[in-house]
Order: C-alpha cells, then structure tokens, then sequence
C-alpha cells in the first residue's frame, strides 16, 4: 500500500544522499521514479538534487504554482512511476502537499519527501507543517551539534560568520547554515526567539 512520507531534519543530516540512495535502488530494480526538487535549487537552467558528498542528478523542478498531481498524472501515462521523490519538502506549499497525498491515495505511487522541519528562526515551513500533519509516516535524520548532542535548529550567518536573527525565511545564496542543538541555538541567538 502506498504512503506518504516524510523524512526531516536539520541542515547536513544526509537528507539528499538517503533520497539520491533510495531512488537507485528503485532504479537498479528496473523502476521507475520521479525526483523533484524546487525551483530555487535550477543550476544553469536545470534541476539537481546534490548531496555534500558529492552525488547529483537531474530532477524536475516545482515551484509554488506546480500542480504535482496533475504533473504526476501526465508523467505516470507515459511510463509507469513506482516513486515519486521530493528534495527541499519544506518549499512546498499546503496545496501542493496535498496534490502529493492524492498521488499516494488516487495513483497509488509512494511519494517520500525530504527537508527541513524549521527555519533558522525555528518556525515551521509551510510545507513541512502540512507534511507533519498529514504524512503517513514520519522520520527524523539525525545529525549532531558542535556538542555532540542531536541537533535540531539551524542558524543562519553571515559572510562575517555573524548569526542573523532576523530576516526572510529563505535564503539561498551566501549565507552558512549551522545545525545546533536547541540549547545552542538559543545560545548562538542570544536571546529566547519569540513566540
């Protein structure tokens, strides 16, 4: 029976690699997947999911506007998918999570997604809210803080090595993300984030 799931976790937990590892393993059996990843991820006009150890390939790109069920649909006529993957879940939207839950529902196709639970602020994004309400099964992917402890938050900093407490919730470009535990996060932010 097919799920919907949804695997998290801080920055550099291995995210990318566990997807990249669990597709070629559908593909090494002769099936077919279907990888996405966002739109904010295009590298010279081309989708890749990339892990820090040095793996990639090409994927579709979403953006906030892809209807993936219907994507899924066309795709699905031409070539029957055994799994769909999604890299950077937390980009997602509330709806297209829910066009994901119909492709598990309606199509049949697990769909296992993978991303970020909070922001550097540690606020829920919008996709990883409607995911944790609503996948069929949820994983965490553990890493550690400087201190050995899980890490679970995120600070952003700046060129300067600076942590920015403020700001938009996404970011893509020069600044450096750092998985801590909540205790250092809360250090490393000088302050208790507010409610």
């Amino acid at each position: 029976m097919a799920k919907l799931y949804f695997s998290y976790a801080a920055m550099n937990a291995g995210k990318s690699t566990i997807l990249l590892q669990a597709a070629h393993n559908y593909q090494e059996r002769g099936m077919h997947v279907r990888l996405y990843t966002s739109s904010l991820y295009v590298e010279d006009g081309v989708g890749k999911i990339t892990s820090r150890i040095g793996l990639d390939v090409e994927a579709n790109l979403y953006d906030r506007e892809l209807d993936l069920l219907a994507d899924v649909e066309v795709a699905n006529k031409d070539k029957r998918i055994n799994c769909i993957f999604v890299d950077e879940a937390q980009f997602l939207t509330s709806a297209q999570v829910w066009q994901l839950a119909r492709v598990v529902d309606r199509l049949g196709i697990p769909v296992m997604c993978f991303g970020l639970r909070t922001d550097f602020q540690g606020k829920l994004f919008e996709g990883s809210a409607e995911l944790l309400a609503i996948a069929d099964i949820l994983r965490e992917i553990r890493t550690i803080c400087e201190c050995g402890s899980k890490a679970s938050m995120v600070v952003r900093l700046d060129e300067n090595g600076d942590v920015i407490r403020e700001g938009e919730q996404v970011s893509i470009g020069k600044e450096v993300y750092v998985s801590l535990c909540r205790r250092h996060w809360e250090e490393a932010l000088g302050r208790w984030p507010s409610p």
